[in-house]
């Protein structure tokens, strides 16, 4: 198969950074890039009876310009563009269904790049039946270090750890795979209390969890430098501290469909929403 890499576009900065990212990961992984923008038929400042007329129009040379722009970054990079009647949620979604990797702006036009994400954004790395990046504008350019992945060592760490070591092995940069734990709670009367535990024994325990989970993987990518980090914390926390000297953040998606935060979980949601470098979510069932 020869999926295209996908990056949704419209006129905001965190879709030119998109854009960008999308191109140079396309390059790198010699796969065609797809522009996607999606308009929503809004007519009501459209001069009578040129509605769609001035919508559509606005939207092809909006993704022609993306497309120039892509080659200019990426001479011979083939690219397509997708002009899509309806919102850009379903839009994004149905793309990810033939896309190899998924990218996207943390903010959509009209947005403000160091606030929360945008609603379509939050949705693509939820529901995106493929990997979803999440690109904000970055002022001072990407952190020295290499790629850091999330491992929860709960047996479904396969897609996102193969994921990060592809990532790495091909940019040539190191892997941090890091794992958080925390003392399992008993319940009391009416209220939950940590056990009496031996700290050094459960980090000992998560230590060869973690390098467990490492084993094979440091075979098979025997040219990636792996380290290793398991800490009592907060994932979020760690996570996106790790995202301020990092590349590149990878995690997994592993909330329930019915959850109050779909499918992304909390420990995702927090990540992407707060992390300074291009977050990849990916889906792990």
């Amino acid at each position: 198969m020869n999926d295209p890499l996908v990056v949704g576009v419209d006129s905001s900065e965190s879709s030119r950074h998109a854009l960008d990212w999308a191109a140079d990961e396309a390059w790198e992984r010699h796969r065609p890039l797809r522009l996607v923008h999606a308009w929503f038929g809004e007519t009501s400042r459209a001069p009578a009876g040129q509605e769609v007329r001035v919508t559509r129009e606005a939207g092809e040379l909006l993704l022609v310009s993306a497309r120039d722009h892509a080659l200019g970054r990426r001479p011979g990079l083939t690219v397509d563009t997708e002009l899509v009647d309806g919102g850009a949620r379903d839009a994004l979604t149905a793309a990810s269904e033939r896309a190899e990797l998924l990218t996207v702006g943390a903010r959509g036009s009209g947005g403000f790049a160091r606030l929360l994400l945008g609603s379509t954004t939050l949705h693509a790395a939820a529901y995106a039946a493929c990997p979803v990046v999440v690109v904000r504008p970055d002022a001072d350019g990407p952190g020295r270090g290499g790629v850091v992945v999330g491992i929860r060592g709960d047996g479904h760490d396969d897609p996102v750890l193969e994921f990060a070591l592809e990532s790495a092995q091909r940019r040539n940069l190191p892997l941090l795979a890091l794992h958080t734990w925390a003392y399992p709670l008993i319940s009391g009367a009416g209220h939950e209390l940590p056990p009496v535990y031996e700290e050094g024994h459960i980090a000992a325990e998560h230590d060869r969890l973690l390098a467990e989970v490492l084993a094979d993987r440091r075979e098979r990518f025997p040219g990636t430098v792996v380290r290793e980090r398991s800490v009592r914390a907060s994932t979020a926390k760690e996570l996106v501290a790790a995202s301020r000297e990092h590349q590149l953040l990878v995690v997994g998606r592993h909330g329930e469909p019915h959850g109050p935060l779909g499918r992304l979980g909390s420990t995702s949601q927090a990540v992407v929403q707060h992390a300074e470098c291009p977050v990849v979510v990916v889906p792990t069932g």
